[in-house]
């Protein structure tokens, strides 16, 4: 991916490295989720891991779940952002 300064990129372009590694982290659920929209934005996206929004959701209210659907929300937001961002400069 070019270096731009679009908002959540380092996010996005972590969970890009992790989906070429095949490791299942928030960054790479959080592309997975996106990865019809990054696709046509011109981005190589590796094979998406299935079902993202359950097994994103699942992996936050593991790790805390009274705050699990406001991060959730959150990162959906970031991933929105960069998407929005990435068209417009396209």
């Amino acid at each position: 991916m070019e270096r731009t300064d679009y908002p959540a990129q380092e996010l996005i372009e972590e969970g890009l490295r992790d989906l070429e590694r095949g490791v299942e982290s928030i960054p790479a659920l959080l592309v997975s989720i996106g990865a019809p929209r990054l696709r046509r934005l011109g981005l190589r996206v590796p094979r998406a891991i299935p079902e993202p929004e359950h097994r994103l959701y699942e992996l936050l209210a593991r790790q805390d779940p009274d705050s699990a659907h406001s991060r959730y929300n959150a990162l959906i937001r970031r991933l929105v952002s960069f998407e929005r961002a990435a068209e417009c400069a396209s």
